[in-house]
């Protein structure tokens, strides 16, 4: 393989970007480094540069929220025919990225196309208003599906390929690769008893937009401060919902016992993390939950949503964090989040036993393994062949089972 296009509406550096982008660079900087010439198309923000090198990637941005897509394919018909920003690009394979909706590069792009979808929308797009978010769900569950009848899908959990053969997705055609993870920042000490705060704390690591629900983790920091004296919330992440979190925090009168980091580098983000009791993640959705394993890393267990889906990959129900909840769509349950978040609280020894099971499994995940993973997909589909099931190294085998029997499909 000697090129892959990469297509993606934001990228790390956007003021709205999060795991889903990193998955993408981080699979990109992977494939770099095996001698592939790989291109990023994205959107353009305040303060971007239409073109630049990251880690090997090429990144081209132009476009808005919604103009990214046609600008996109512009941009790839005309890069075919030798003139503007993507002149001369041909690539063997492209992964389009479906963030609720794909760009539908196999119109223009002449090479096979893997689409990345992280998780699906179902519950996300009310928040794009009542018009849009019926389109999106349309393209996303009607449209999108019958566009991309042959193609091969990509996702990041199994949860999340349960949920494309939902939409009616061959499930011949879905191949899991999980996220990686970053070693810890040079200088950052890996977290414990030396590194955990005096008084209770509880971290929450994440976009600031409304489905990442942290309004449950004020309620719950605000109902357990009588019983948990010194209770204190750190909320790391910024995003353009934090105003209303800060509101919140004062109505609910813990004001003082939560601290909004806002965007932080990663060496102060580790550290945090390290400081941290508990984790929590009351997102409405996710993927996988990248910041699972980040905590884990610290041997800091997660506290999260059962029907978050992807949630239920990344956490191990009672080994290495706690699921609340039913599994229903958006099934939400506070007064079961703040339980389980005062019980690893109070009980030190099953905080530890949790938080170290959750860092043993943390050192499963790299992002070597993904993106050789993803490169496997890729030159089957270039060869016009598919992928299926969980594609995976043979990782550590634990005393309980962290994983279901079988799971791991292939080994390097």
């Amino acid at each position: 393989m000697r090129e892959v296009l990469l297509l993606c509406w934001r990228d790390t550096g956007h003021p709205q970007g999060g795991g889903s982008e990193r998955y993408l660079e981080q699979v990109g900087a992977q494939l770099a480094a095996r001698g592939i010439k790989v291109t990023l198309r994205t959107a353009r923000y305040g303060g971007a540069a239409r073109s630049e090198t990251v880690d090997g990637i090429e990144i081209s941005r132009a476009g808005g929220r919604y103009s990214v897509y046609p600008r996109a394919l512009a941009a790839i018909a005309a890069g075919r025919l030798g003139f503007g920003p993507l002149a001369g690009i041909n690539p063997d394979a492209v992964i389009d990225t479906q963030n609720g909706i794909p760009f539908f590069s196999r119109t223009v792009s002449g090479a096979p196309v893997t689409l990345l979808v992280h998780h699906c929308h179902r519950e996300q797009w009310p928040v794009a208003g009542k018009l849009v978010g019926k389109i999106g769900w349309w393209v996303e569950s009607w449209l999108s599906p019958r566009a991309h009848k042959n193609n091969q899908y990509l996702t990041v959990s199994l949860p999340s390929a349960d949920e494309l053969v939902d939409l009616g997705i061959d499930r011949e055609r879905i191949a899991v690769v999980r996220n990686g993870a970053d070693e810890l920042p040079a200088g950052v000490d890996v977290g414990g008893d030396h590194s955990r705060t005096d008084h209770p704390s509880v971290c929450v690591l994440s976009r600031l937009v409304p489905h990442k629900q942290i309004e449950d983790a004020l309620e719950s920091v605000a109902t357990l401060r009588p019983t948990v004296p010194g209770l204190h919330l750190d909320v790391v992440g910024g995003g353009w919902w934090e105003q209303n979190l800060r509101e919140r925090a004062h109505e609910l009168g813990i004001g003082d016992a939560v601290t909004f980091h806002g965007h932080v580098d990663e060496a102060r983000k580790h550290e945090l993390l390290g400081r941290a009791w508990v984790h929590v993640m009351p997102s409405r959705k996710e993927g996988w939950g990248l910041a699972v394993i980040e905590a884990a890393q610290h041997a800091v267990p997660t506290v999260g949503y059962r029907s978050s889906k992807g949630l239920t990959d990344s956490i191990v129900d009672g080994v290495t964090g706690i699921l609340v909840g039913g599994t229903e769509v958006a099934s939400t349950d506070v007064a079961a989040l703040t339980e389980a978040v005062s019980t690893l609280l109070l009980d030190a020894e099953a905080r530890t036993l949790l938080g170290e099971k959750a860092r043993v499994r943390a050192g499963e995940f790299s992002w070597k393994h993904t993106g050789k993973g993803v490169h496997d997909v890729l030159v089957e589909t270039a060869a016009g062949r598919h992928t299926s099931g969980l594609v995976a190294p043979v990782l550590l085998q634990l005393p309980l089972p962290l994983v279901g029997e079988g799971e791991y499909a292939r080994t390097d």
